[in-house]
């Protein structure tokens, strides 16, 4: 059977095209392509380098100006949005605030939803407790400046946390949520990365086309004694967000 590609756009896959060259156009963005102009090239342009017609280009923008990676303005062309995107450090303290600090204006986390389950075997090994053992869950979302950056799903020993939940929806802080149970303070014991596709829920909550890739960072964070507090898994959006390994990590 004969292929029909061109410029990364496959004829044959199943997948619609302006998806491909939204998935091509936002992997260009983060290798830094279209960095000097700060824009992307024309419809025209796009559109002789997919070899489709303008129809299909613009609803590629379209799906990218709703994840929030570039912005299409009258007279002006398609501004990225995204090419100098938010450095979320990874260190012996990591908190969502103050890891953007000066890079948005207003941080902030969402609750979602939480409730009580019994630990897997993969949460109860992170948290040092027995398979089934009762944990408080909560899902949250870091927005910065408004758009969705992160989708967390935590998990606190119920013998030790009960209730944090509902401090994290007064205070939207897992910080502040730990103190209002008395832990001044935690820190990062590990955190594992990958890289993958983002399900149709993740897509939802963090606002992305099919194919946006997402950074699933799992954490362990204890207390000063070494205790686990917390195992979380968290998915960042890979066209926002990159992450940064500081050399202060005491794992």
């Amino acid at each position: 059977m004969t292929r029909t590609k061109q410029a990364g756009v496959d004829r044959t896959s199943g997948v619609a095209l302006w998806r491909q060259i939204a998935d091509d156009i936002r992997i260009a963005i983060g290798a830094g392509e279209f960095r000097e102009a700060g824009k992307l090239p024309g419809e025209i342009a796009l559109a002789e380098r997919f070899g489709v017609n303008r129809h299909t280009v613009r609803a590629a923008i379209a799906a990218l100006q709703n994840e929030g990676i570039v912005k299409a303005r009258p007279g002006r062309g398609t501004e990225i949005l995204d090419d100098i995107r938010l450095k979320m450090p990874i260190s012996r303290r990591t908190r969502f605030s103050s890891g953007l600090g000066g890079q948005a204006r207003r941080p902030e986390s969402v609750y979602i939803a939480s409730g009580e389950a019994s630990a897997s075997e993969e949460v109860a090994a992170a948290l040092r407790i027995a398979p089934g053992a009762p944990c408080v869950t909560l899902e949250s979302l870091g927005l910065a400046d408004g758009i969705p950056v992160s989708l967390a799903f935590h998990h606190f020993p119920t013998v030790r946390f009960a209730g944090i939940d509902e401090h994290f929806r007064r205070e939207r802080s897992v910080t502040r949520a730990f103190a209002a149970m008395g832990l001044a303070d935690y820190v990062r014991v590990s955190t594992d990365i990958s890289a993958r596709h983002a399900d149709e829920r993740e897509r939802e909550w963090l606002r992305l086309t099919p194919g946006g890739i997402v950074l699933e960072a799992l954490a362990i964070n204890a207390d000063l004694d070494g205790a686990p507090v917390q195992y979380s898994r968290t998915l960042f959006s890979a066209g926002r967000v990159s992450l940064h390994v500081g050399t202060d990590m005491e794992l």
